[in-house]
């Protein structure tokens, strides 16, 4: 529901209680201060945060808080029946899933920016708030201040979707676009991701794409009425990416993306899901190519709509504050009208192993340099049914001179017959190793 001017609603205080005031908190109740006449005057709620749970009373904070309860015993917040709204920014999964259903389950709307907690117990929260009546309403879990939620859940809600794909994790595209733009090699544009705060110490969670996977469950539970997890997201990351492997997409006509794909498959066992997570070619034409930085991009395919891109910023205080407001005042309104935005039911599907997808591929393979080794590679793919499209060879600078690299990429194969072709080569003699393996994006998946 949207926050026009309601004449309707009649001026009230709407109180909130927060569990966590982190950098997405305190950027949540700064930018609330500074629009709180702008959300009367349209709403005619005033809306205020009452109290605060946080684990440390002593710690400073960047903002005055003033008037506001601040406590470190959190289910205090969830049960207080002053508090009208919660508002869930504190991370991390077993201790907010419990204050987040027992607030729920206590008739009070919950607000979230914990993709976490959804990715693995979103499930059983939307049927918890279905049962209570109220909102669980969760824009900034995905794509930071980027509208993608919402629109799926409403203005799509009537669309069949067929795919969903995105990038969605703003660490790995700057690393990407460092290694695209600048030539640079992976750990180095890892390091400058790292000075400048874009990724953790520990990078795990971006780079080998764990976080995208969590982001791309919710998007596929919403895009498609589906209960899906983060573990039924197929995952690979970035990590193993060279210099090579984006010089020779640049050079024939791609970019190099981490990218989130979840799409609708239709077959003689009726419709599939495919949840997935892995780095991909994408051509220079294609709208993604051109989301540079730490910029997200959601690019979404429905067969009445067509083509659909939500872009802007993925991550950051503001941003997410932005999209958590949103929500918030959504909440409010429904809480005084006595509604919710319902996510419905959701029904179970069958998933579709990466394994039975039909994909392009680019490979790099280090081998002899010598007569007959390509009609033997050649010989290898064709026993496996995977045309090559492209191979590109060069000499490797490995002191004897008696190596060569190819890059090539395949026409769309059933992923198994490609990953079959791969085992048979490195059991070949010539084959002195198989380097990196990467999808391509084609027009039929675009």
């Amino acid at each position: 529901m949207g926050a026009g001017s309601l004449s309707s609603v009649k001026e009230s205080v709407v109180r909130i209680g927060m569990l966590g005031c982190g950098t997405v908190g305190a950027s949540f109740i700064a930018l609330l201060r500074r629009q709180s006449s702008v959300i009367e005057s349209r709403t005619g709620l005033q809306i205020e945060v009452a109290a605060v749970a946080v684990r440390d009373l002593a710690k400073p904070r960047p903002l005055e808080l003033e008037g506001v309860v601040l406590t470190a015993d959190s289910m205090s917040i969830v049960t207080d029946p002053a508090i009208d709204i919660v508002v869930e920014v504190m991370g991390g999964i077993d201790a907010s899933r419990d204050l987040v259903l027992a607030a729920l389950q206590s008739g009070k709307p919950v607000v979230t920016a914990n993709k976490a907690l959804l990715a693995a117990c979103g499930g059983e929260l939307f049927a918890a708030a279905e049962a209570a009546g109220v909102d669980l309403l969760f824009e900034a879990a995905v794509a930071g201040g980027v509208p993608i939620i919402r629109p799926l859940r409403e203005s799509l809600l009537a669309e069949p979707i067929t795919r969903v794909l995105g990038i969605v994790n703003g660490t790995t595209n700057y690393i990407l676009t460092k290694m695209t733009e600048e030539g640079a090699d992976y750990c180095v544009a890892l390091a400058e991701a790292q000075s400048l705060g874009y990724a953790e110490a520990d990078p795990t969670a971006d780079v080998e794409g764990h976080d995208a996977a969590a982001k791309v469950a919710i998007i596929a539970s919403i895009a498609f009425g589906a209960p899906v997890v983060d573990s039924d997201v197929e995952c690979e990351g970035i990590s193993a990416l060279t210099a090579e492997d984006i010089a020779f997409a640049r050079r024939h006509g791609y970019v190099v993306k981490l990218l989130g794909v979840a799409e609708l498959v239709h077959g003689n066992e009726g419709d599939r899901l495919s949840a997935r997570v892995h780095p991909c070619l994408v051509p220079d034409s294609h709208p993604l190519a051109s989301v540079r930085d730490s910029f997200n991009a959601v690019f979404v395919v429905g067969a009445a709509v067509g083509d659909l891109m939500f872009y802007g910023r993925g991550a950051g205080g503001d941003p997410t504050a932005s999209a958590v407001l949103g929500d918030l005042v959504d909440a409010a309104i429904n809480l005084q009208r006595g509604a919710h935005a319902s996510i419905g039911a959701l029904t179970p599907m069958k998933f579709l192993s990466s394994d039975e997808l039909s994909s392009s591929f680019y490979l790099s393979l280090e081998v002899a340099d010598r007569p007959g080794v390509l009609a033997t590679i050649s010989s290898v793919f064709g026993e496996h049914g995977v045309s090559i499209a492209s191979m590109e060879q060069g000499i490797l600078n490995d002191g004897a001179g008696d190596s060569a690299r190819l890059d090539l990429i395949v026409h769309p194969a059933l992923e198994r017959d490609v990953y079959a072709t791969i085992a048979s080569l490195r059991a070949l003699e010539p084959v002195r190793h198989v380097g990196s393996t990467i999808r391509v994006l084609t027009d039929e998946q675009s």
